[in-house]
């Protein structure tokens, strides 16, 4: 009989993998299909398993200090690895975004840092082109980090966002 113990040590290794395999560029594309392969088998098996893998720690997410210090401080900030289900969940929510990205027409606006590592300034771009929507922006943030109101341009960027909602909301309102 197969125990859920003995599972543990095969889904280590296969955190340490998929680490390794994520961090390639060439890799990625194969790494991304594998991982969507098993994280619906893994997500029922062992929900609860925290992936080590995805854990972001390490990845700098924001250029000022100070900022860093207190978004890390604060308790509400989760910074363990996400569990398997988590994982899944948010994989098979982007797959279906991706598969649906003609479908969206509300109005919005994607803020993106050029040198961001977290997520890529390119599917920021692709959601621009192929959203339906009339009334959409995308400001992409030359040399920012993936944290953009923990950046020390945030005001900046506050009024960036502050502006597109009175823009937005005053064409509603007509």
């Amino acid at each position: 009989m197969l125990r859920l113990e003995s599972l543990f040590p095969a889904l280590e290794v296969f955190s340490v993998f998929l680490k390794q395999v994520l961090r390639s560029p060439v890799l990625l594309h194969l790494g991304l299909l594998l991982l969507e392969a098993v994280a619906p088998i893994f997500s029922l098996i062992v929900p609860k398993f925290q992936f080590k893998g995805a854990n972001k720690r390490g990845i700098p997410v924001s250029r000022d200090p100070a900022a860093l210090l207190a978004k890390y401080s604060d308790p509400l900030v989760y910074t363990v690895p996400i569990r398997v289900r988590t994982g899944h969940e948010i994989l098979r929510i982007s797959s279906y975004l991706l598969h649906n990205l003609k479908k969206v027409t509300v109005p919005f606006v994607v803020l993106h840092g050029t040198a961001g590592r977290v997520t890529d300034p390119l599917a920021s771009q692709e959601l621009y082109t192929e959203a339906a929507s009339r009334h959409k922006d995308l400001r992409l943030y030359e040399g920012f980090l993936h944290d953009l109101l923990f950046e020390p341009e945030r005001d900046e960027i506050a009024a960036d966002i502050i502006g597109w909602m009175d823009r937005t909301l005053g064409l509603q309102a007509v």
